[in-house]
C-alpha cells in the first residue's frame, strides 16, 4: 500500500539463510496494521513448508492505557491472547 512490494523484503537472503538451516523461527515484530499483516502473512506463505516456526509478538493494550481508548482490534486481539489470571502477578 505504501508502495513496498515483495522485492524490498530481500528475500533470496532470507531464503538462503531458510535453506542453510540458520533460521528455526520467524518472529513477526510488524506494525498492527494491514500492511504489517499482508507482509507477514507473505513471509508465511513463502516459507510454510520450511522447518520453521512462525510466531508473533503479542498485541493488545499496553500496560498503563485507558482502556476507553483502545480501538476495537486491539481490544479484540487482548481477549483472543488473554492470559490466566495468576494471583502471582
Amino acid at each position: 500500500m505504501e508502495g513496498i512490494g515483495p522485492g524490498q523484503l530481500n528475500i533470496p537472503s532470507i531464503e538462503r539463510k531458510v535453506n542453510e538451516g540458520k533460521v528455526k523461527e520467524f518472529i513477526f515484530a510488524l506494525s498492527a496494521t494491514m500492511e504489517g499483516d499482508t507482509t507477514a502473512y507473505y513471509i508465511y506463505k513463502k516459507f510454510k513448508n520450511a522447518n520453521v516456526n512462525f510466531s508473533s509478538i503479542a498485541r493488545g493494550i499496553s500496560v498503563g492505557d485507558e482502556l476507553e481508548y483502545a480501538d476495537e482490534i486491539s481490544l479484540g486481539r487482548s481477549i483472543i491472547n488473554r492470559l490466566p489470571y495468576n494471583e502471582k502477578d
